[in-house]
């Protein structure tokens, strides 16, 4: 299939005014197939040649003007066309391939109740797979859907849908919308429907978790309204659409995906089982960050995918921020849990070959393919820390007056990072080109260190940074108290680089702590005394974002080499047992589980780093045995598990239905238990079929081809690997819960023959499946746990392959970054 190039895409907007498409879909055709019929009016501006995409599995007929267009002249996904200039309608009628890899239009049917759902995912390129289009987000049309399907489904679309006489659903006519951005959700829905500020709102889930949703209902539409009124006393510009529609589908590749007046979430968000605070908190932001991008997104849309940060650094900013102060009573502070896990993903993201700028030059991104590519933690997470980072120099004030300046002026239409900055400086005296320059324009991490200099009680704070960006900083100052615990003295805010050095008066500092309040994005050092202090004191330093900055930066020394793996793990065994906040739990149980004991760390010193992270769990535990942090204590079984090497303890709870003193096991902690089993030895086929039977849900067929892929005979590696290679059967959440359970660094030597077979059969199963499955094999079915030279070497010598699509070159560039990265940390 051609990718569409950004010169392409220019030269079709220039010939093309796109005016209206009037789509009707027949989804009651089959399991495998749904017909598709198009109608598109639309003006060329001159005579010319161009064309239109779409990927059918039969192309039935195209009339342009009423005069048919030769079927067989399809080349690959396009359809050719010759306009004189002026008016012209053209009409186009396919069968349509259902996906299983959630791409286009994704058929599921649920093992639970054997109903069957389908839902849109057209994303940059996928709307070719449901209707015809011209396919680039700057020719935004109106769109008005129809939708004949099974008797007993509702229909859900970008706006109100009705039920018509004849069966078929017929959906409001869209504002001007791009492509990308149309949906179709239908299935036999379970439905909770409100209504506020005189719009019907409504949340959706398959039926199997009806009580589910019912349970969490309250909570998800209070989030929804609390966001939609904080949303409208930022902004100038009303909401949009016609209705608001939040549709948690099965199988879902992302987390979330904006379509206008309806957003469809991963149905993981409708919990079947006890969730942490955090993860609830984590349900919101997403509520808010697809919410913001019905302004920035979807009102106004980038022109070419260079802009990708303006869409997800915006809406990944406004998530945090408007749940931080719109669901405060829920969520006290979401900037804790931004800084342990999204911040780091952007971290990391940015110190690999693949990192690009926040706002790329438009010629690195030439075609759709590369677009796709930026979809990481440099678009969400580092533009996200940069646009807080100019909240913090900008003020809000004049942030929120630059956005509401390019709302009004681009609205229904399409904009530019030029754009966006003119917009910007357009509300304020500061040089926001410049800022842009430095901050969207440049890659890389900036290191902040402080240098304290004097003797007596007069001393001089330097701030040393390498690397090039301005930062605004806030800076701690503490002392130690009697009992040695860190006492803010004076907190300065300074920019840099400073001016001068900042006088302190008194005792040395026992601690510095640069970007306290993590407003910028810069890994952090320490001098030697501060040091000392964090790894002494870190649990009692008072505040818990200044935990969250010092806790991300052991973490980055660790990968940069600069500290042990196991003092990072001495300090969480003292530190976390007393820590208050549980995103900061989470995030360093995280690390030191799934990449120090995982990568890190040799094969011999692993048992030892995997009893240190048991050692800590049971602390918890101990710690909370009255019940009264939950979420914690979920936390801490869960790392019991996960870290457990032998399968005594775990085994008791799972055949007595509990842990000691709660919880009791819910079918995610079973699954858990169980896929440990697998690995360590301890179950069988037998064992993990009983389970299924108990739980035959979509989760419990993932978690069963978990289990199975990770129990260590060759008869079933054999059997995972050919389910996961040798055929296309797996849908694209089994393939990942197949990919998950393969790999083991326990199993490192059962499973050694498979390492150099992974990269001829993942090209080939990029070459057939394409990218979304591409990318999961390339995330989730590469042998991480294989951390020496030869494996290395290996990746390497298959990057030149120029055969990989490259979603999969991407993903493995990533991979074997990570692989080198823990080589030198092994040392």
């Amino acid at each position: 299939m051609s990718v569409l190039t950004r010169d392409e895409a220019q030269t079709r907007a220039q010939l093309l005014d796109v005016h209206h498409y009037r789509v009707d879909l027949d989804l009651t055709t089959g399991d495998e197939t749904f017909g598709s019929r198009s109608l598109i009016r639309f003006t060329a501006r001159a005579a010319g040649d161009t064309f239109v995409e779409l990927k059918p599995e039969t192309l039935r007929s195209a009339l342009l003007d009423g005069e048919p267009l030769d079927v067989t002249t399809l080349d690959g996904n396009r359809l050719p066309l010759t306009l004189t200039e002026g008016e012209h309608t053209l009409r186009v009628s396919t069968t349509m391939r259902y996906s299983r890899t959630g791409e286009g239009m994704h058929r599921f049917t649920d093992p639970t109740d054997g109903e069957s759902y389908v839902y849109t995912q057209l994303f940059m390129e996928d709307v070719q797979r449901v209707f015809a289009a011209f396919d680039q987000p700057d020719l935004k049309a109106v769109f008005e859907l129809s939708v004949k399907a099974p008797e007993g489904w509702t229909v859900l679309s970008n706006g109100i849908t009705e039920q018509q006489d004849d069966g078929r659903w017929q959906a409001a006519p869209t504002p001007l919308l791009s492509t990308y951005f149309v949906c179709v959700a239908a299935g036999p829905w379970h439905t909770v429907r409100t209504e506020h500020a005189g719009l019907p709102f409504g949340i959706h889930c398959r039926r199997s978790l009806a009580a589910h949703l019912d349970a969490d209902a309250d909570e998800i539409l209070a989030v929804t309204k609390a966001c939609y009124d904080r949303y409208h006393e930022k902004f100038e510009e009303p909401y949009p659409f016609d209705s608001y529609d939040q549709a948690f589908v099965p199988e879902f590749n992302a987390g979330a995906m904006e379509n206008p007046g309806l957003v469809t979430f991963r149905d993981e968000f409708v919990f079947r089982s006890a969730v942490t605070v955090t993860e609830r908190q984590t349900r919101a932001m997403v509520i808010a960050h697809e919410m913001a991008h019905m302004w920035f997104g979807d009102l106004v849309t980038l022109r070419w995918w260079d802009d990708i940060w303006l869409n997800e650094s915006f809406a990944e900013y406004m998530g945090f921020q408007t749940v931080n102060e719109a669901c405060s009573d829920l969520f006290p502070d979401t900037w804790i849990d931004f800084g342990v896990t999204r911040k780091s993903w952007g971290y990391e993201a940015d110190q690999r070959p693949s990192t690009h700028p926040v706002a790329p030059d438009p010629e690195a991104v030439p075609d759709t393919a590369s677009a796709l590519l930026n979809f990481d933690g440099i678009s969400y997470a580092k533009g996200a820390s940069a646009l807080r980072q100019l909240v913090a120099w900008l003020g809000e004030k004049d942030f929120l007056a630059g956005i509401n300046i390019h709302f009004k002026r681009h609205k229904f239409g399409n904009a530019t990072l030029a754009d966006f900055i003119d917009n910007l400086a357009a509300a304020t005296d500061r040089d926001v080109h410049a800022w842009a320059e430095q901050w969207l324009r440049t890659t890389g991490v900036d290191t902040l260190k402080p240098r304290v200099e004097g003797e007596g009680l007069d001393w001089k704070l330097t701030v040393d940074r390498a690397g090039s960006r301005p930062h605004r900083i806030s800076v701690g100052v503490y002392d130690r108290d009697a009992l040695d615990a860190p006492v803010l003295r004076e907190r300065h805010e300074i920019d840099v680089p400073q001016e001068a050095p900042l006088d302190l008066t008194g005792p040395r500092p026992a601690l510095v702590a640069l970007n306290e309040q993590d407003l910028t994005y810069a890994k952090v050092r320490f001098d030697e005394t501060s040091e000392y202090t964090v790894l002494w004191a870190l649990s009692d330093i008072p505040d818990a974002v200044t935990r969250a900055v010092v806790w991300n930066s052991l973490r980055d020394m660790v990968r940069d080499g600069e500290l042990e793996p196991a003092t990072y793990l001495e300090a969480a065994h003292a530190h976390l047992p007393q820590e208050t906040e549980l995103a900061l739990v989470q995030g360093v149980l995280g690390f030191a589980r799934t990449q120090i004991a995982d990568r890190y760390v040799t094969e011999e010193e692993r048992p030892a780093a995997l009893a240190t992270i048991g050692e800590i769990a049971r602390a918890l535990l101990r710690r909370t045995e009255d019940g009264e942090e939950p979420g914690l204590r979920l936390t801490a079984v869960r790392a019991c598990i996960d870290s457990a090497t032998t399968p005594d303890k775990i085994a008791s709870w799972l055949d007595e239905g509990t842990v000691h003193g709660g919880p009791e096991l819910d079918p995610e902690l079973r699954w858990r238990i169980l896929a440990r089993l697998a690995v360590l030895g301890a179950v069988d086929e037998t064992v993990i079929a009983a389970e299924l039977d108990r739980d035959p849900s979509a989760t419990g067929q993932e978690g069963a081809a978990r289990c199975r892929a990770g129990l260590p005979t060759p008869e079933a590696k054999a059997a995972a690997w050919s389910a996961l290679f040798d055929s296309d059967d797996l849908s694209n959440y089994l393939f990942t819960a197949t990919a998950q359970g393969f790999w083991q660094p326990e199993q490192a030597e059962l499973v050694r023959e498979y390492v150099p077979r992974f990269y001829e059969a993942a090209v080939a199963l990029g070459d057939r499946r394409g990218p979304a499955m591409a990318e999961a094999a390339g995330r989730y079915a590469f042998p991480a746990h294989a951390i020496d030279a030869d494996s290395l070497a290996l990746g390497e010598s298959h990057l030149a392959d120029d055969a990989m699509i490259p979603a999969l070159h991407r993903k493995l560039v990533d991979q074997l970054d990570d692989l080198r990265r823990a080589l030198r940390v092994r040392g």
